[in-house]
């Protein structure tokens, strides 16, 4: 026989069987090289990799392993690894290790079917999967329902390219968000996330509201959807929106603030974050008194945007300081960064305009949020089909694991 054994357990999950298989297991001085386990719906499988000590290779242990498998009323197989596929394994350990998460509303068997092709014809290997969003009833969907599941993948691609353009297609065809990121140290230990606010943090763009209120609605929201794919300079679409605001009463802006809405899952997430002693900023291309404004509501710890001008209460259509462009919005995050003692790694960056595109390629992990298609196709990471709160999935979070709100 033998001296290293796999055993597979599957049946009935109850209390007690780890102990009762495990006490068997001591009795004959087994050590344990690898186990794993997954329950679901109160189904057990139960897999450990065992080596027998050379005293106890001629003893029973694998028929009184039987014999207790059969009183718990649980199938069991047994695999002997030669001591070569051991070794071939335990090397492998080494491969790099990379996490995939698929994200939506609901999680189908045609989105893991695809996304397993691709990682296949990329030489990955799956080791484990994982369901990071809570249990739902048969029919609690909806249109804030969020499904997500955890893939951990061993390997390197073969063309990082190739694979992210088949993602992105999947994406575009299913209505399914694909992460994938190196499974390594930092992934779960962030201490900054910074997020833009327009379109962002808030449903909103305050410039159009602002121009709303102005008279110049349509002509301002134009320029702004111009600037957000890029295809004009952020400096000069600020100037000419702003310059629309000229005159208007500086009391619009309380009204414009009043009205505001924060987008979904983003109280949830701030909230989590908060708790979990993150720090949290805004980083914005619109202005302080909006930016001040969320950070008295959601206890915001930095903020940084644009100052408008006003002179006898009125806004002159000036922006008064430094314009807060792409990569003034990287300084800042860098300079966040360093204040409080955190490396780049560790920062989240979440943004849906090009200005965004700076600071989302600065930090460890960069998320492309309901972005346009050029910030999509850029940004490493996107989510455009579930809420703010879907960036703590992406972090490594489950539902089961956070409060409740």
């Amino acid at each position: 026989m033998s001296d290293v054994v796999l055993i597979n357990i599957s049946g009935q999950d109850k209390p007690g069987i780890t102990y009762a298989l495990m006490d068997i297991l001591a009795g004959y001085g087994a050590r344990v090289l690898d186990i794993g386990q997954a329950v679901i719906h109160d189904t057990l499988a139960l897999g450990m990799l065992i080596r027998i000590p050379e005293e106890s290779r001629n003893a029973p242990v694998l028929k009184d392993l039987l014999f207790e498998a059969h009183k718990l009323e649980l199938q069991v197989r047994f695999t002997p690894i030669e001591a070569g596929d051991y070794d071939q394994w335990v090397a492998h350990g080494g491969a790099p290790r990379y996490v995939l998460t698929l994200l939506g509303r609901r999680v189908t068997a045609e989105q893991i079917g695809r996304i397993a092709h691709v990682i296949t014809d990329q030489g990955l290997n799956i080791e484990d999967i994982a369901r990071l969003s809570g249990r739902s009833g048969l029919h609690e969907e909806s249109e804030q329902s969020r499904a997500c599941i955890e893939l951990t993948l061993r390997g390197e691609p073969r063309d990082p390219d190739e694979m992210k353009a088949r993602f992105v297609r999947i994406s575009e065809e299913l209505g399914v968000d694909i992460s994938f990121q190196a499974d390594n140290f930092y992934r779960r230990n962030r201490r900054l996330v910074v997020f833009d606010m327009d379109s962002t943090l808030i449903q909103q763009e305050v410039i159009d509201e602002l121009a709303a209120e102005a008279g110049a609605g349509e002509a301002v929201a134009r320029v702004t959807e111009a600037s957000m794919r890029g295809e004009i300079d952020f400096r000069e679409s600020l100037r000419q929106r702003v310059a629309a605001l000229e005159g208007l009463p500086e009391r619009t802006l309380q009204r414009v603030a009043q009205r505001l809405t924060l987008t979904e899952g983003a109280e949830r997430l701030i909230r989590t974050l908060q708790l979990l002693g993150y720090r949290t900023a805004v980083i914005s291309g619109g202005f302080t008194y909006f930016g001040h404004h969320l950070q008295r509501r959601l206890n915001l710890d930095y903020v940084h945007a644009n100052e408008l001008e006003i002179v006898d209460g009125k806004l002159t259509g000036r922006v008064d300081g430094p314009i807060v462009d792409g990569p003034r919005k990287a300084e800042l995050l860098s300079e966040i960064a360093s204040q409080e003692g955190i490396n780049l790694e560790q920062v989240v960056a979440v943004g849906d305009g090009a200005n965004d595109l700076p600071m989302l390629k600065l930090a460890g992990l960069g998320i492309a949020f309901h972005a346009k298609p050029l910030v999509q196709q850029r940004a490493r990471q996107a989510i455009s089909t579930v809420g703010l709160d879907g960036i703590l999935y992406l972090m490594g979070m489950k539902d089961a694991e956070l409060p409740d709100y």
